[in-house]
């Protein structure tokens, strides 16, 4: 038992000499037996002492010693012999003088500061590791409560978490692990914070500043940063925010919102929450390659909203009831993906049932959207792919069926137990959760137009020729048809909506009928509308269906109630709405556009729906005539298998006839020949295949596309002319005109409505000068265009007379050189038919006209000086040339 209890390594505690050690090498924080070697411990000056510890009871080898007992004071008595210090290590050189208070301290602050520029230069030792003095005379009074605050919450001070030299060394970690971290989320914190406060563009100006003082004046809660900017800045920020965008943005929204309280304190009672938008992120993916590799990951999408569901709230922080005991447990933050329920009760111990608190429940707005592939981007055979997008916050409502949008969201994926049931194995649908939406019609909007653009666009308007220009600049790529390009360009412009009391709706859109025979380039019109126009939809009178036009009733598949889907027409609601192939659709289909044309609204009773749709669009439909050609010696209902109805609410009917004229013919062939040959692929700017232009007509300086987009939406948006000096009775006489003509000739009906199409084309034209107000430049040209609607669609022995009565219209801001062209050509046509008759089909070289003719026509609108006609380019492009000793007009066919 000996033998045991010396080999027990407790043994040494519960020995006396232990004991009498123990508290005096406590004392003197040194070791005695380094200090006296080779010396046992001498014994107790007073044997009382001896006798007193001897006897003491050994103690329990699980209790350990009793230091503090009653006679504790006597291990600190005076013992000199071991109250000495060894003299290893000691410096006892005579030569060095003792260094005073002032001088050691100096020495050691030196010291401290050549240690800490080590630590910086090595980053082997964090900041703050070492103490220095200054640190503790800069820290603030407010500082220092802070840190004891939080020290008494038993929370971590910031300090404390070790600062991130190198944010993009991940230690081996993922991203999203690295930035949930303590310390990296304070560098990105911090970071972001000081990106928001600092970056300036290449003006100079604070960008931030001005976007949170715009943001703080509208009341808003949305900060929108482009993810370029913060790329050239802050490169490792721009790196973690596509793969960890929801911790990323977290931490984003409070620095956001930090900044935004330091420059507004009091705005968070106005919005409790900053939510950073990212904008322009670079690369856009389309809905169908969408994969699991973009799971949890920021990605950019567009597409065409479809539907939208109300807007819900959302659960955000909750609170329950406890039912029997009334406290109230809580609260709890709801997560996107699972329920959170409390277990019991912490007053009661009860298991429930528990009940929410609706008072003191936080909740947010949800809205759920369906997004479709565009009608351009879907591969040929296939059919276009949906996704559902979560909008939460101040994104709700910002975007309505038919809008076409660019989505920066998160692709989340949620379990779906229909899925499942469907496919028997565990299979998850995707979401994408918005952060951020712009919209098609934005980028179009006014309001993104630059202060250039503007000045450019009034500096435009300031042309006295601009109506010809605008309207020489309408699809430059087709040859002619200036009659079309007219009614196309007014129609792009629009007219004034009126709504007198809120009863009697009067629309502003100008409809357009084209008509005429196959070749023609009818749908290529149609092609540059939908190309050019602001919210177009375009379908065809065969793929159009009476609901696919206006709305349709279907059940959806999760809540499996009726809901209304929109049509064409509501889709193009504030648009363009435009049918190729009018003619082929039913009569029953056809019909259910009469309401939505001249009213502008569509009413549904369907399902226990009844409703009433916008549709404030303007039409342009493209029909061919019975038997595929138009026949000038019938009259236009005779052509057209349309009902009376709908064919008074066109504005403007445009007859296109494929006439053979051999000059026109060869310039026609020459223009689509040199277009092929410019728009080659392969072909290089400045090459000789690219053709000189062909001389124009009118000589006008053509508006490049994309500023005729932009003036045609600044046109629409800031132009309102007003009707204030127009000349009533110039529109009377012309109506009476019109109604006894039509009831004659038995063509198209005239009606009520032609005088507001009158009115509409007059707003229209104004509006392609920038004014505010229907002049009498207008009126006539609305007339103009109306009555070549009107004539165009008559009989063939019936269009001259009229043309002659109406002549004076007609000639409204036509060139004289153009008029003349056109009466030289009615007589070289005459000439052509003469010479056929008499002398067979074969052709001749060339046809002489006299230009007493040409005067005597000429007379009749008042033209008598021709000499100018003669020496113009228009008359010498058609081939011909003056004799002016024969008195001779001669024009070459050859």
């Amino acid at each position: 038992m000996a033998e045991e209890a010396s080999s027990d390594p407790f043994s040494a505690v519960t020995s006396p000499s232990s004991t009498r050690s123990s508290p005096r090498r406590r004392r003197r924080g040194r070791d005695p037996v380094t200090s006296s070697p080779g010396r046992d411990l001498p014994p107790f000056e007073d044997e009382s002492e001896g006798d007193l510890l001897g006897e003491q009871p050994v103690v329990e080898e699980d209790e350990g010693e009793e230091l503090f007992g009653d006679n504790m004071e006597r291990d600190y008595r005076a013992i000199p012999e071991l109250d000495t210090y060894g003299q290893e290590g000691m410096d006892d050189d005579p030569d060095l003088s003792d260094i005073s208070q002032g001088d050691r301290a100096e020495a050691e602050r030196a010291m401290r500061k050549r240690d800490r520029e080590d630590e910086r230069g090595t980053g082997r030792m964090r900041r703050g590791l070492l103490y220095d003095e200054s640190d503790e005379d800069e820290e603030v009074p407010s500082r220092r409560r802070r840190v004891a605050e939080r020290a008494a919450e038993g929370g971590e001070d910031e300090d404390m978490i070790e600062s991130i030299e190198n944010l993009e060394d991940m230690k081996g970690h993922t991203v999203r692990e690295w930035v949930s971290m303590a310390a990296p989320r304070m560098e990105i914190f911090n970071r972001f914070k000081n990106f928001l406060r600092t970056f300036v563009d290449d003006k100079g100006h604070n960008l931030f500043r001005e976007k949170i003082r715009t943001m703080v004046e509208g009341n808003k809660e949305s900060l929108v940063v482009d993810y370029n900017v913060l790329a050239s800045v802050e490169q490792v920020l721009a790196y973690f925010l596509p793969e960890a965008p929801a911790e990323m943005l977290k931490i984003f929204d409070e620095a956001a919102k930090e900044v935004v309280l330091s420059m507004y304190p009091r705005y968070d009672k106005i919005v409790k929450e900053i939510h950073v938008r990212v904008s322009e992120l670079p690369l856009v993916e389309d809905l169908r390659s969408l994969r699991q590799l973009h799971l949890n990951q920021l990605i950019r999408t567009s597409g065409v909203v479809t539907s939208t569901t109300g807007v819900l709230p959302q659960l955000c922080m909750i609170k329950y009831d406890c039912n029997k005991c009334s406290f109230v447990l809580g609260p709890f933050y709801q997560s996107q993906n699972q329920e959170v329920k409390p277990g019991s009760c912490p007053e009661c111990q009860s298991n429930g049932p528990f009940e929410i608190n609706m008072e003191q429940t936080l909740y947010k707005n949800y809205q759920r959207v369906t997004m479709q592939e565009s009608p351009g981007k879907v591969p040929p055979g296939r059919l276009p792919r949906s996704k559902d997008a979560i909008l939460l916050e101040d994104l709700v409502d910002t975007c309505k069926p038919g809008d076409e949008i660019e989505l920066t969201g998160i692709y989340h994926n949620n379990y779906d137990g229909s899925l499942n049931i469907a496919n028997g194995f565990p299979v998850f649908a995707t979401v994408i959760q918005a952060n951020y939406i712009t919209k098609k019609d934005d980028k179009l909007a006014a309001s993104a137009l630059t202060d250039d653009d503007v000045k450019t666009i009034v500096q435009l308007a300031k042309d006295e020729r601009i109506g010809e220009r605008l309207f020489a600049s309408i699809a430059p790529s087709i040859y002619g048809h200036d009659d079309i390009k007219r009614a196309i360009a007014l129609t792009m412009f629009g007219g004034e909506p009126k709504n007198p009391g809120g009863k009697h709706k009067v629309r502003g859109d100008i409809n357009v009928l084209l008509c005429g025979d196959p070749g023609t380039a009818k749908s290529q019109f149609l092609k540059y509308v939908e190309k050019t126009g602001h919210r177009v939809v375009f379908t065809t009178g065969q793929g159009a269906s009476a609901v696919g036009l206006t709305a349709y009733v279907q059940r959806n598949p999760v809540s499996r109630e009726w809901t209304l889907e929109a049509g064409a027409l509501v889709l193009a609601d504030k648009g363009i709405c435009l049918i190729d192939e009018f003619d082929k659709m039913n009569d029953a289909d056809r019909t259910s556009i009469h309401e939505a044309m001249e009213q502008q609204n569509i009413s549904i009773s369907k399902a226990g729906i009844v409703t009433s749709l916008q549709a404030r669009c303007a039409v342009i439909a493209a029909a061919n005539p019975i038997g595929g050609r138009y026949d000038p010696s019938l009259t236009f209902s005779e052509n057209v298998d349309l009902t009376e109805p709908i064919l008074s609410r066109f504005d403007i009917l445009c007859v296109v006839r494929d006439t053979v004229d051999p000059v026109v013919d060869e310039r026609l062939a020459r223009f689509v020949v040199g277009s092929h040959m410019k728009h080659h692929p392969n072909v290089e700017d400045g090459s000789d295949l690219a053709i000189t232009d062909l001389p124009d007509n009118s000589g006008l300086e053509k508006i490049p596309q994309e500023m005729l987009k932009k003036y045609i939406i600044y046109a629409k948006e800031k132009a309102h002319p007003k009707l204030n000096q127009m000349d009533q009775d110039k529109i009377a006489k012309m109506y009476s005109d019109l109604r006894r003509e039509s009831m004659a000739t038995g063509s198209i009906p005239i009606t009520v409505r032609h005088i507001e199409s009158m009115i509409r084309m007059a707003e229209a034209h104004a509006k392609m000068h920038l004014r505010d107000y229907v002049r009498e430049d207008d009126v006539n040209m609305a007339i103009r265009i109306m009555l070549e609607s009107f004539v165009d669609t008559q009989k063939y022995s019936i269009m001259r007379s009229m043309r002659k009565n109406f002549s004076r219209y007609l000639s409204f801001k036509k060139d004289n050189n153009e008029l003349l062209l056109f009466i030289l050509k009615n007589l070289a046509q005459d000439q052509m038919s003469y010479h056929r008759n008499k002398f067979g089909p074969e052709p001749d070289a060339s046809i002489e006209i006299s230009e007493k003719d040409l005067a005597d026509k000429a007379r009749q609108l008042n033209i008598t000086n021709l000499v100018d006609f003669f020496e113009s380019d228009i008359f010498q492009s058609h081939k011909f040339t003056h004799d002016p000793k024969r008195k001779m007009i001669v024009q070459s066919l050859m």
